[in-house]
C-alpha cells in the first residue's frame, strides 16, 4: 500500500505496475480513442498545419526526446509552437526560469511564435501526441513526460513519476498547470497514480476538454 507522509506520497512500485486489469483496459481505450481522435480532428490538424507553415515556412511538427515508463526514452510529437532555432536560444534565457526544480517555464517566452501562443494556451499543440498514444509510448492520461535533462536532476522521490506510462493530460494539466512549481506538480502526479482508475481517467479527460475551451494558466 502507498504511504502518505505529510505533503509527500510514497507509492508501492509493485502494486502500481501489477494492476493488470486496469492497465489492459486503459490500453484498449487509449487505442480506440486516439485513433478516433486522429480521424475526427484531421480537419483541425490540416488547418493548424497550414497556419504554422504560412507563418514562417518552418516545419509543422516538433519532435523531441522524452522519458517514459521505467526510464524508456521515446520521441514525442507536437505542433511546433516556437521558432526554428528555439533550442539554441534556450541557453540564453535559462536564468529567467520561473519554475523551481528540474523544469523550465517562463510566461513570456521569446522563443514562442504568435501562432504558438494560441495553440499553447488552448493545448492544441499537444494533439499530435495522439500518435504517441496509438504507438503505446504514451497514454491519454498520465504524468507529463519529462526531458532526459530533467530526469537527470530527479530525486528518488521524483522518479516515482516514471512508474506509469506518461500522458497527454493529467491531474496537473487539468487543474493547477503553471500555477504551481515542480514539487507541487510531482505531488499531483503521484496523487493521480495513487488514485488512478478508469473513472478517474475519464474525469480528467473531461476536465481537460473544459480547460481547452476555457484555458487555464497554460503558456
Amino acid at each position: 500500500m502507498s504511504i502518505e507522509e505529510g505533503a509527500k506520497i510514497y507509492l508501492d512500485k509493485n502494486r502500481v505496475q501489477s494492476r493488470y486489469s486496469y492497465i489492459f483496459t486503459k490500453r484498449i481505450l487509449d487505442i480506440f480513442f486516439s485513433l478516433l481522435g486522429l480521424i475526427v480532428l484531421a480537419p483541425l490538424f490540416l488547418i493548424i498545419s497550414i497556419w504554422i507553415k504560412l507563418y514562417d515556412n518552418g516545419p509543422v511538427f516538433y519532435v523531441q526526446e522524452r522519458v517514459g515508463l521505467n526510464g524508456k526514452k521515446f520521441k514525442i510529437y507536437k505542433f511546433r509552437s516556437m521558432y526554428v532555432n528555439a533550442d539554441l536560444l534556450l541557453e540564453k534565457i535559462k536564468q529567467k526560469n520561473e519554475v523551481q526544480g528540474p523544469m523550465f517555464k517562463i510566461k513570456h517566452d521569446p522563443r514562442v511564435t504568435s501562432v504558438g501562443k494560441f495553440i499553447r494556451r488552448t493545448s492544441i499543440d499537444e494533439l499530435p501526441q495522439l500518435v504517441n498514444v496509438l504507438k503505446g509510448d504514451m497514454s491519454l492520461v498520465g504524468p507529463r513526460p519529462p526531458l532526459p535533462s530533467e530526469v537527470a536532476q530527479y530525486s528518488k522521490y521524483d522518479l516515482q513519476r516514471l512508474w506509469v506510462i506518461p500522458g497527454c493530460t493529467g491531474l496537473w494539466q487539468a487543474t493547477e498547470r503553471n500555477n504551481v512549481g515542480f514539487d507541487e506538480m510531482v505531488n499531483l502526479d503521484l496523487e493521480y497514480i495513487e488514485k488512478s482508475n478508469i473513472f478517474f481517467d475519464a474525469k480528467i479527460v473531461l476536465m481537460t476538454i473544459f480547460v481547452m475551451i476555457n484555458p487555464n494558466s497554460a503558456y
